[in-house]
């Protein structure tokens, strides 16, 4: 039975079960269940504090788990990333009072830089050759210049306005993009079957919300045309209709870019386009 740690809360945990759900697995009904077996996909699944979940996988204990690539690599475990899950981005950037540090890496140098990840930090700076000190704060760092705990800080940035009222200001390049991936044991085997078909159910997923199948009738004379709008993954499926010159083709096409590839068939000439949602798909 394979075994897989599950985000129990966050920003983590609702996606992740919603994703799991899509793939056809077993999810917990309640939010204080810490274990559920899934008998008909042989899988049991472990709800554990996020931050936890790549050390629980390290360990062996658990074959596989869903954790931010964050706290993966601020967790030092020994795991590895084997699947992004495109949900929970963040980006993480340094910060300080505007004029106090430029933005060269290398003004970090003897500075004192708060942080909640101080893993993420500490590898960076070492990575870099940027002798500074790390202080590890829980929770919310942006008052931590403004009592002198450290003159840096580098946490979490989406749209900067808590940064900005806390009167300061990003410096440098982010420091690392993360988002929720998969990770197992570092070295584990990777053409396990059961751990195989779960990656497999996820990136059907992944593809299902990426795409949407697209169905439309053209003129034959315009075939060419239309094909090149709407290529598929491998190649469109033609079929002639009952009125003679007029065929039907589906492809699936990027759900960010129908709309715009539903006007351009319409002006080539193709009618009854219509676009479908995928709920499953294997590629």
């Amino acid at each position: 039975m394979l075994r897989i740690a599950v985000p129990n809360k966050g920003s983590l945990s609702g996606p992740a079960a919603e994703m799991l759900h899509e793939a056809g697995y077993q999810q917990r009904r309640e939010s204080k269940e810490l274990r559920i077996v899934d008998p008909e996909n042989d899988v049991e699944f472990f709800y554990l504090r996020p931050r936890d979940i790549a050390l629980y996988v390290a360990s062996g204990q658990l074959d596989i788990g869903i954790t931010g690539r964050d706290l993966l690599i601020d967790s030092g475990a020994d795991a590895e990333e084997i699947l992004p899950l495109g949900f929970a981005r963040s980006t993480f950037r340094f910060a300080t009072r505007p004029g106090t540090v430029g933005d060269d890496l290398a003004d970090l140098k003897g500075k004192t830089i708060a942080t909640s990840y101080e893993g993420i930090v500490a590898k960076h700076l070492a990575d870099h050759g940027i002798d500074a000190s790390v202080v590890h704060l829980d929770g919310a760092v942006e008052t931590a210049i403004q009592l002198g705990v450290a003159q840096v800080i580098a946490d979490v940035v989406e749209t900067g306005t808590s940064l900005r009222n806390a009167g300061l200001e990003v410096v440098g390049e982010p420091i690392m993009k993360s988002e929720a991936v998969v990770i197992r044991q570092t070295g584990a085997d990777g053409e396990e079957p059961k751990v195989q078909q779960f990656l497999r159910r996820l990136q059907g997923v992944l593809v299902a919300r990426t795409y949407v199948m697209m169905d439309y009738d053209c003129r034959v004379e315009q075939l060419e045309k239309a094909v090149a709008l709407t290529p598929g993954l491998e190649s469109p499926t033609v079929s002639p209709l009952h009125n003679e010159g007029w065929v039907a083709v589906r492809a699936m096409v990027p759900a960010k870019e129908a709309q715009r590839i539903m006007d351009d068939l319409y002006d080539i000439g193709a009618r009854a386009i219509l676009t479908t949602a995928i709920h499953a798909c294997r590629l």
